[in-house]
């Protein structure tokens, strides 16, 4: 049952499929440049951050994801400037993503803001299938199999409403969707899908050392169903939080972070699968490390709770 990752591709390949379902992360909270440009820019000083994301740990071909983006105001608090690098790999395929994001934060009322949001970038798609195990050696099927890479370039857009209590966001970070190749034109395809994400946050104060946050992100396309992930963290002093999260009818999380210092973060989280594929693996790990450059810190707010 290891290989079941290997096994299960096996059998999709047989024809032109729908791609699996963006990177999931549990630590989504801190992660939003990856699906909604309208968040660039929104903390106020130059942000560099990184995640990396072990899923279902035991499996041979189990997906792993690791995670880089930066994003800043630039000229003015009015325009922001963001990109985001993501390499995921599942079984015998590759993916990396490199999008670069424009935003621009309209003042609406009070300290409420709405950010515009556009994404443009490439997939870079290879896969490897000739390198699978299979069960009968030599398998004509696999062996002589013409790998291909595609190069698929894509645009997005999204809007980030947001204050220093709450924000909600939507977007569609790839809209367009792509052809990919697994070899020439006699072998499969994968369908590249449109994906539409709602995020939403709040921070609750309870006293004067506890706050409350809670978080929602909720992603959905054609032809599989809607995700969703609802997540509570309680924050102590402003320098440290715990958590407790559910993917819904997936798996159920904790979640640590520190505040290392006011610019610098550290957050992880664990995973236990709630479906079938509970007895194969030991759960799912994240580890996030995220750094604010604050120069003029009389001109920030403090902290930054989003």
């Amino acid at each position: 049952m290891k290989n079941i990752f290997s096994i299960l591709l096996l059998i999709l390949l047989g024809g032109t499929i729908t791609a699996q379902q963006d990177p999931q992360y549990t630590q989504y909270m801190y992660n939003t440049i990856s699906v909604n440009p309208g968040y660039a820019g929104s903390r106020g000083a130059l942000t560099v951050g990184g995640l990396h994301r072990s899923q279902w740990v035991g499996i041979q071909g189990a997906p792993t994801t690791q995670t880089l983006f930066i994003h800043s105001p630039v000229f003015n608090e009015k325009v922001g400037l963001g990109f985001s690098a993501v390499n995921d790999k599942i079984g015998p395929i590759n993916q990396t993503f490199l999008y670069g994001d424009f935003a621009y934060h309209l003042k609406l009322v009070g300290n409420l803001k709405l950010g515009m949001g556009i994404k443009a970038g490439v997939n870079m798609f290879q896969p490897k299938i000739a390198t699978l195990e299979t069960a009968q050696a030599n398998d004509p099927s696999f062996v002589n199999t013409t790998m291909r890479r595609t190069v698929a370039p894509n645009v997005g857009g999204g809007l980030y409403l947001y204050s220093d209590k709450f924000y909600v966001g939507v977007s569609s970070p790839k809209m367009l969707q792509n052809k990919l190749r697994t070899g020439d034109s006699t072998q499969s395809n994968i369908l590249e899908k449109r994906h539409l994400f709602l995020i939403a946050g709040l921070i609750i104060k309870a006293n004067e050392s506890v706050k409350i946050k809670p978080t929602l992100l909720v992603k959905a396309t054609q032809g599989a169903p809607v995700s969703m992930d609802a997540t509570v963290e309680a924050l102590f002093n402003d320098k440290w939080s715990i958590g407790v999260a559910h993917r819904w009818k997936e798996s159920v999380s904790g979640l640590f972070g520190v505040n290392i210092t006011q610019q610098f973060r550290a957050g992880f989280a664990y995973d236990y699968t709630l479906t079938k594929l509970q007895k194969y693996n030991s759960g799912s790990f994240e580890i996030m490390l995220m750094y604010d450059f604050i120069t003029k810190k009389d001109k920030l707010k403090s902290p930054r709770y989003f």
